[in-house]
């Protein structure tokens, strides 16, 4: 019997705040990437793209191995609150010392940092929605969780465009790592509690049997069925989410001609639209059949696809805008789907490093988004004749994120087809099958 109390929706608030803090930290190096002074703090050029996009990639490897490994060992040692305490302390330094580093290199070793602190957020918040949430209400809470995304880069891209036209840009990092510590960790300590129920074990009393719970966590983990699936799924969608996310600022202001203030209230719209349709999806994953989940994936997919389509090939920067508003909508639309579908095939002790499995490996594979994109647009950019070089860089660098999508629904549509098939209950471990 899971937790009726109205207590747990103000752990669900608290994941919320927590999620969006960290996308404003994770997307403050994308719109750094048009300030002159900063590129030159660290050594690079406006025009150096493939270097700018692994800043992006370098946070994802760190945030990706470390949801694969430290997931089970936070799970198992420490449990959701205190991880995430510790995480938010972390996080909250490393972002409040990035201005000391001046050089690439070292940025580059805080940024994959930043990454690891934060790798196990979304599995912790997963056990938690496990614990307190039976597996047909979990649709809301999810997608409560999963809007935090949005809201955080749709905050995030004006707030720090607004503080680069009035101060420096080492401000942004101060007021960010502040943030962290001095809103996170009040709300985590107040709100967020476990409940000791059958399915959560309780802490080890001693390194041996740490590790032994570790080793039976890890197991289980991989044993989840369609395990395999909705990892090659999860790794295509969050590739859409970091490609576009990272190279939208500099898309709008390079390619698009908007001016910096402009760019910061542009950027942020498709992500407002991103937070109403994470909500409209939790919504519709608690009202639809358990077998029919995958149509969502499947649905959403063809339409970001054909919205990023449209974006590039229109002639009107507004119009592109209102097209990647789009896109993002029908992205949002799939998003809670995610995790809803991890914890409906994990056992309650095992959802947080199933989804750290899931999540990590996505992460992983999705990082490289930002540098590919990176290259693609720097080599067409230089290799483009006239004024339209730097536009069709862009466009040829987005049109990458049409691949992601089609993957997603090659695999929403194998999972229905097989979810179709079965008809094992939820939490049947058959092992480590795709």
């Amino acid at each position: 019997m899971k937790s009726q109390s109205s207590m747990r929706w103000y752990g669900i608030t608290t994941l919320f705040v927590v999620v969006a803090i960290s996308y404003i930290d994770r997307i403050n190096i994308a719109i750094l990437f048009n300030n002159a002074d900063f590129l030159e703090h660290i050594g690079l050029t406006l025009d150096d793209k493939g270097r700018q996009g692994f800043l992006a990639t370098a946070f994802m490897l760190g945030y990706g191995i470390s949801a694969f490994i430290f997931t089970p060992f936070c799970a198992a040692l420490f449990g959701v609150r205190n991880s995430l305490l510790g995480g938010l302390l972390i996080w909250g330094g490393v972002t409040a010392i990035s201005p000391s580093f001046d050089s690439y290199g070292s940025l580059l070793a805080s940024r994959v940092l930043l990454g690891v602190s934060e790798g196990p957020l979304f599995s912790l918040a997963s056990a938690y929605i496990k614990a307190h949430f039976e597996d047909r209400e979990n649709g809301k809470p999810n997608a409560f969780v999963n809007m935090g995304t949005g809201l955080g880069l749709a905050v995030g891209f004006p707030l720090i465009s607004l503080m680069l036209v009035h101060f420096q840009w080492q401000t942004s990092f101060y007021l960010l790592g502040l943030v962290n510590v001095a809103l996170g960790i009040p709300l985590v300590f107040a709100f967020i509690h476990m409940p000791k129920t059958i399915g959560h074990q309780a802490r080890p009393e001693s390194v041996g049997a740490a590790l032994s719970q570790i080793q039976g966590i890890i197991k289980g983990a991989l044993q989840t069925r369609h395990l395999l699936l909705i990892t090659v799924l999860t790794s295509a969608a969050l590739a859409y989410l970091w490609g576009a996310s990272n190279w939208l600022p500099a898309y709008l202001e390079q390619a698009r001609g908007f001016s910096r203030a402009e760019m910061g209230w542009l950027a942020s719209l498709p992500q407002y639209a991103t937070v109403l349709a994470v909500l409209l999806g939790g919504i519709l994953l608690d009202r639809i059949d358990r077998p029919q989940v995958p149509l969502v994936f499947m649905a959403a997919s063809v339409g970001v696809a054909l919205s990023v389509l449209l974006a590039i090939n229109v002639e009107d920067g507004y119009s592109a805008t209102y097209c990647l508003i789009a896109a993002s909508f029908c992205w949002g639309l799939l998003s809670p789907a995610i995790p809803s579908t991890v914890q409906y095939f994990s056992r309650p002790e095992h959802v947080a490093s199933a989804f750290g499995v899931v999540n990590g490996t996505g992460s992983l594979v999705a990082g490289f988004m930002p540098a590919l994109m990176g290259i693609v647009i720097g080599s067409v950019s230089a290799n483009t004749d006239g004024t339209g070089g730097a536009a069709a860089g862009f466009f040829a660098g987005f049109a990458l994120l049409i691949g992601t999508q089609a993957i997603v629904f090659a695999c929403g549509g194998i999972l229905w087809w097989r979810e179709r098939k079965s008809s094992l209950p939820p939490g049947v471990v058959l092992g480590a099958s795709g």
